[in-house]
């Protein structure tokens, strides 16, 4: 990278590249291909152009050159990612379903998922000729007469409908311009871009074109003094230069103003400087004919807008076809542009990616101008394949310019490093790019967090497989790159899909490790919920231990700042010091017994669980997660009434210490919890008159209160009868008539304080319903709370009567979350969440909130994720790209029938076309399913559909 300069307003930074061309599908592969000198126009045997539909006749031709650049994978289409149903994948041209993922990959690569950008932003593009409409489905009547033509060509299969379709995919607002200049489309489109980020148009702009060749996988058939080479290989500037070979793929650029790159922390692989746009006019020979003129006045333009010498650029991709006359007019055209500034010689290497790829025609200048990125960032200039010595019409000696034929090392100058890119459209519109090498960022810093969070998600469990996979080999493969970056990138990134998965960890080793293990203890994966909702569980008595949340409080300022809140609150104006209990220093066992005896006491349970509870739910709440229901258990309720806004904090905390206070001296109780349903309890306590029924948690498990030699006679009793039954530690006896005595003195504190309604919905314990306004403010009711027995199952059946709710316990261990899952309501794929580890877990505290953050998102929660990088420089970093799950549509060109026989007549049938709306239910197999035909139409044509894929062919 270049040194950090004063930031010109007019550089605009490529922050995301896709790429898709014949032997790379990425820009790695890309680089690697083109760095290594690999050649990837493809020679075939003649059993391989016969499988792919050449007539043998053709082969036998002399003239007929049996070499392609084809694209990878050309039929494939993850339709179900964008929306798109079998039938509407099938009837997509190819060149339209490639740029489609192209569009996702480059804004994964940019790390800006666009309903996560703020700001307008814009496409430009262009594709190549629709031959898949033309020669494939309009050469299939009854396709035809089932669809219709208009919608055959407005589904996505017309020049025209590229760019607006892609917007309308992504949601994008900002223009929507195709581009069509034929060889010079996508630099076109780029320059475009470009134009539209400087006058402040869009905030950021996706630029790019497509071109696939039909029939693809063939080669083609030379002619004297045509564009095509009699070899089947592209010799750029070569003595050998005859013409070109033409392939298949397509590119995409993602640009920014410099300046918001830079400060948003993007990825950055090159500068745009300046950029050019002109045509020839009729200054030339023909209409088909380069003019030298014309394309060295865009050239110049280019230098002057961009403020650059050429004498400063080290390297042009140049168009270079590898025709005979064309090459000589591109270099006399760079040579009078360059002229203007300086008069040395073999200064500036040149080279030609269709030497490499072959000629992409619209994707042409996007090939190109990913070169030159890649170029500049890699610090190397690639060889131009081919190149043995001059073409004798090019006098190298006199001009600027040196084929860069070999690898080679790019030292930096003088001046920032340098490339140029030139494309040439049939037609004479020509357009000429200045690129300089990105600035370098500000360093990352180091994190303030112990444990980074890693969020994944895909469209189906297939996506988010192979996306775990992946970001797995990344995170190995690149042991030294910042945790923290990649989980910045990953969460401001990439899409929330559908499925989701999460792992904390604390090095990529380990990040690797625990993906690619999936243990479900550190890995979570869960499906989103559409519209989730949040109830916060609050559990009461008994869940406390010493050192509850100690490393929230150590390292989450909102949740220390909250309970130091409340600890001083209990300190000066009740008189109880539970710092020391709650949070003791370092201690021997004995130590930490005698904290864990103080602790059990009602004066210090209570107010401790209580600001817990409050310091968890203020803690959640600074992350975005707020809860439209809130569910108490007892005490919980109490700190329920706080959250909601019937009592003001200093209140209810008054309200649970005098709990606390007056607990402690009603001694002797204890409780116990049974194993059967309420009904069979009460039948119990018939002859056990000292006993009440406290609680039920769920059905068939009820919570008995009472003396503790009734609660003693009981247990043996169940112990003789064989019923389960479990003392809970907790040694009042709550919920009972035991309490009698503190009744009178609990209600006169509750008509001392305000009681207002809630302004978040709560449940009452009383009623196992929504509590009341009347409820809410009647002291009465908080009484007849302390006193009466806890429906807390029917909570939970009132609460989880709404699907979408995510519940979350705020407090310590997992209690409540854990009767929300036994309940009938509930159930194993409740989407449950403990903010804290249970008692008896090692997990760190702010290890065990990260992970719960982060299943707070996988099951389709919204998190604030700008609170995780706080005061931190973070990056945008590349990570793998979405790991489409590719199915084969493609329409094939109808077929003559009258050769067939009957039999294999019968064999081509198919269902009905209107049964193609229709998405079956499938699972996927390993082998694809054969292709099939429909029923012959009247005029003996058939038309044909490959989907590959159990199931999704089915109705097809």
């Amino acid at each position: 990278m270049a040194e950090p300069t004063d930031i010109n307003p007019n550089d605009i930074a490529i922050v995301g590249m896709a790429l898709r061309v014949p032997g790379a599908n990425d820009p790695d592969a890309y680089w690697q291909n083109l760095r290594d000198g690999v050649e990837s126009i493809r020679t075939y045997t003649d059993e391989e152009l016969i499988l792919h539909g050449e007539s043998p006749d053709t082969l036998r031709r002399k003239n007929y050159v049996r070499s392609a650049a084809p694209l990878d994978a050309m039929e494939m289409f993850d339709g179900e990612l964008f929306g798109f149903s079998p039938k509407e994948s099938a009837i997509l041209d190819p060149q339209h379903r490639h740029f489609f993922e192209l569009c996702w990959e480059a804004f994964e690569r940019a790390g800006h998922p666009p309903e996560r950008f703020e700001g307008p932003i814009g496409v430009w593009a262009g594709c190549g000729m629709g031959s898949y409409f033309y020669f494939n489905l309009c050469r299939n009547p009854e396709l035809v007469r089932s669809v219709g033509m208009f919608l055959l060509r407005h589904t996505g299969n017309d020049k025209d409908f590229l760019a607006t379709r892609a917007s309308y995919l992504f949601d994008l607002k900002g223009p929507a311009i195709g581009v069509q200049t034929a060889c010079s489309t996508s630099l076109v489109a780029i320059h475009l871009a470009c134009q539209s980020l400087l006058s402040r148009e869009v905030d950021m702009a996706l630029a790019g074109g497509v071109t696939i060749e039909l029939p693809h996988r063939r080669g083609y058939l030379f002619h004297e003094g045509e564009i095509l080479s009699p070899d089947g290989h592209c010799h750029a500037f070569d003595h050998r230069a005859q013409g070109t070979v033409f392939g298949s793929g397509g590119g995409v650029v993602v640009l920014r103003r410099l300046e918001d790159a830079l400060n948003d922390g993007d990825v950055i692989h090159a500068v745009v400087r300046g950029t050019a746009v002109n045509n020839d006019g009729s200054g030339k020979v023909n209409y088909l004919a380069p003019s030298v003129d014309g394309q060295a006045r865009c050239m110049a333009e280019a230098h002057a807008l961009a403020d650059v010498s050429p004498d400063t650029i080290d390297y042009v991709e140049a168009h270079g076809t590898g025709t005979y006359l064309g090459d000589p007019i591109e270099i006399a055209a760079l040579t009078q542009a360059f002229r203007k500034s300086s008069k040395r010689s073999g200064f500036c290497r040149i080279g030609s990616v269709k030497t490499n790829i072959g000629h992409l025609d619209t994707a042409a200048g996007v090939a190109s101008f990913v070169k030159a990125a890649l170029a500049l960032r890699e610090r190397q200039m690639p060889p131009s394949l081919g190149y043995e010595k001059p073409n004798p019409a090019i006098d190298f000696a006199s001009t600027p310019f040196v084929v860069n034929d070999r690898l080679r090392d790019w030292p930096r100058g003088g001046s920032p490093r340098r490339a140029a890119v030139n494309s040439l459209g049939v037609g004479g519109t020509n357009a000429h790019v200045i690129l300089e090498e990105a600035p370098a960022r500000a360093a990352s810093s180091l994190s303030t967090r112990r444990w980074q969070l890693l969020t994944l998600s895909g469209k189906n469990l297939g996506a988010l497989q192979g996306n775990t996979v992946r970001l797995a080999e990344h995170l190995r493969s690149r042991p030294s790159q910042s945790l923290a970056d990649v989980s910045f990138t990953l969460h401001h990134g990439r899409r929330a899909l559908e499925r989701r998965r999460v792992v904390a960890c604390q090095s990529p080793e380990e990040g690797a490790r625990l993906l690619l293990d999936n243990d479900p203890q550190r890995v979570f994966t869960h499906t989103a919920i559409e519209r989730a909702e949040v109830a916060f569980l609050l559990p009461g008595g008994g869940a406390q231990y010493v050192g509850m949340g100690r490393e929230l409080y150590e390292r989450e300022p909102i949740f220390r700042a909250s309970i130091d809140r409340g600890l001083a609150l209990l300190s000066s104006k009740h008189g109880i010091d539970l710092k020391t209990v709650l949070f003791p220093s370092e201690a021997s066992a004995t130590d930490l017994a005698r904290a864990s005896d103080a602790l059990e006491a009602m004066p210090l349970q209570l107010p401790a669980i209580f600001i817990i509870e409050h310091a968890l739910a203020e803690l959640w709440a600074s992350w975005g997660v707020r809860p439209t229901a809130l569910l108490g258990h007892s005490l919980g309720e109490n700190t329920a009434a706080c959250l909601a806004g019937v009592m003001s904090y200093e209140d209810a905390l008054g309200l649970v210490a005098l709990r606390g206070k007056l607990f402690a001296r009603v001694s002797g109780g204890a409780m116990l919890s049974v194993s059967l349903d309420e009904a069979s309890t009460k039948d119990l306590l018939s002859h056990h008159l000292d006993l009440d029924v406290a609680v039920v948690n769920v059905p068939g498990v009820t919570v008995v209160s009472g003396p503790l030699a009734a609660i003693e006679s009981l247990a043996r009793e169940l112990t003789e009868r064989e019923v389960e039954h479990r003392r809970l530690a907790i040694p009042v006896a709550a919920h009972s008539r035991a309490l009698a005595p503190i009744l009178d003195e609990f209600a006169a504190y509750l008509r001392s304080i305000r009681l207002s309604p809630p302004k978040i919905q709560m449940l009452s314990n009383r009623s196992g319903s929504w509590l009341t306004d009347a409820e809410a403010t009647s002291p009465d009711y908080w009484v007849s709370h302390l006193r009466g027995a806890v429906r807390f199952s029917e909570n939970l059946e009132t609460l989880l009567a709404d699907k979408r709710r995510v519940v979350i316990e705020c407090g310590p261990g997992r209690t409540l979350a854990s009767l929300a899952k036994q309940h009938p309501s509930g159930g194993a794929s409740l989407a449950a969440i403990t903010s804290t580890r249970h008692r008896d877990e090692t997990t760190p505290d702010d290890a065990h909130f990260v992970t719960a953050l982060g299943r707070a998102w996988a099951c389709g929660l919204s998190i604030d994720w700008a609170r995780m990088f706080e005061g931190e420089t973070r990056h945008r970093v590349e990570l793998p790209t979405y790991a489409f799950q590719h199915q084969r549509y493609f329409v094939e060109p109808a077929i003559d029938t009258k050769s067939l026989s009957p039999e294999s007549v019968e064999l081509l049938k198919k269902p009905d076309l209107r049964d193609w709306g229709y998405r079956p239910s499938w699972t996927p197999r390993a082998a694809p399913r054969r292709a099939r035909r429909v029923p012959p139409s009247k005029d003996r044509a058939s038309w044909l559909i490959f989907v590959d894929g159990a199931g999704v062919g089915a109705r097809l």
